[in-house]
């Protein structure tokens, strides 16, 4: 029997389970936008939404490679003269990748998911922190693999759980997902425990996937590679200037394959699946020239900010009734904890606070912990004052919150 022509279109089943709370929750704040309520997005860490620029020189770099007619297709890897740029940058951090090894893509987004494209199968197992930066659950879903979260202690500045982690590796494990510094947590690891992960991975013969985006916001100095503490371990490094270079939009990042002839194989089938999307911006690979070439004294002021706002955002959440927060140590985010009345979720309390006050964030369980752990993220790039009227909020809604269950 003929299908009528005017039947839904049916999707494929591989969209089941998918999700990416960051983005979400965006469409229960428009319903609050159409109430008539203004909102204050707090769900997405982008510091150009937050008034900070992308520094002079990369804007003058992606203007005059498009002039000069640099908007052509690149080599699928990337242009030459700038993979030698990243591979310069992590010698400068102490671990050595050829250009050969590094490969341009859109953003850290597209590399995490070209490599766990070639590395799992369905059926296979990742280890991810929780909580996590959800788009790494969301693109195992997506390839029919597993996401198996370990533990990370909120007790000892959210550090991973080396024991849970050995415990969880199995026949079918891959990959270990290391995200340092730390999204969402501002965690910053230690070398003790870097070195630990490392030695794991070694012996067990998976690949360490090192999220190394946030390196340079750490406040106290900055995070060098994990790779650059055992060049022969398996691990593959991802970064790019939307954070640092406050230029999420241009989606300009990078991968480095390290660990020797372990991951030769590995590294040919990520260029072969590179290839087949041609490559990414061309313009945008000039920025990436810029950033890592000229100057960066934008950070400095740029941490002068966070390390303010992260002061901030832990004195304000830790002196509110119900509320606890370990206190970030690197990027613009920080995850607390809301002392939950029994049978409510943390997304009762997120979307809660959305409709009172215009406050949106992200409800942990979107990051992977339990709903009833009462855990969300907010981003605290607003300015210190802007900061300080957002904290009232939270305390007041937190009050009635608790006083009404």
């Amino acid at each position: 029997m003929a299908t009528s022509a005017l039947a839904p279109i049916a999707v494929g089943s591989r969209l089941e389970g998918f999700a990416y709370a960051i983005r979400d929750v965006v469409a229960e704040a428009k319903k609050v936008e159409d109430s008539g309520r203004p909102v204050t997005y707090l769900n997405i860490g982008d510091p150009v939404a937050f008034g900070f620029r992308t520094p002079p020189h990369l804007v003058e770099a992606v203007e005059r490679a498009m002039r000069e007619g640099a908007n052509g297709y690149t080599p699928a890897a990337g242009i030459w003269q700038v993979r030698e740029a990243v591979a310069a940058s992590y010698a400068a951090s102490g671990l050595s990748i050829g250009p050969d090894r590094v490969i341009l893509t859109s953003g850290t987004s597209e590399g995490i998911e070209l490599v766990l494209s070639v590395l799992v199968d369905t059926g296979d197992e990742v280890l991810v922190p929780v909580p996590t930066y959800p788009f790494y659950t969301a693109t195992l879903t997506k390839l029919g693999a597993r996401s198996i979260y370990y533990h990370t202690d909120p007790s000892n500045g959210w550090m991973p759980d080396l024991d849970h982690i050995e415990s969880l590796i199995g026949p079918a494990t891959r990959a270990l997902v290391v995200i340092d510094p730390n999204n969402p947590t501002g965690a910053v690891y230690t070398e003790e425990t870097r070195r630990a992960l490392l030695e794991l991975a070694d012996t067990h013969g998976i690949v360490v996937l090192a999220d190394e985006v946030y390196t340079d916001l750490a406040y106290d100095a900055p995070v060098p590679p994990i790779g650059s503490l055992n060049p022969d371990a398996p691990v593959i490094s991802f970064s790019s200037i939307s954070k640092t270079y406050q230029a999420p939009g241009w989606r300009a990042g990078w991968l480095g394959v390290s660990g020797g002839e372990r991951l030769d194989a590995v590294l040919g089938a990520i260029k072969e699946l590179a290839d087949g999307r041609l490559c990414s911006a061309g313009p945008m690979q000039f920025a990436i020239m810029a950033a890592l070439t000229s100057s960066d004294d934008h950070k400095a002021s740029f941490l002068d900010a966070l390390r303010e706002r992260a002061a901030v955002s832990t004195r304000r959440l830790n002196g509110i009734e119900g509320i606890s927060c370990v206190p970030p140590k690197a990027a613009f985010y920080a995850m607390p904890k809301v002392e939950l009345p029994p049978g409510l979720t943390d997304e009762d309390y997120v979307f809660g606070l959305l409709r009172e006050t215009g406050l949106l964030c992200v409800h942990g369980s979107g990051f992977g912990t339990a709903p009833g752990d009462g855990y969300l993220r907010i981003v605290f790039l607003p300015p210190p004052p802007d900061l300080e009227a957002i904290y009232d909020k939270i305390a007041a809604f937190t009050a009635q919150f608790r006083a009404a269950a």
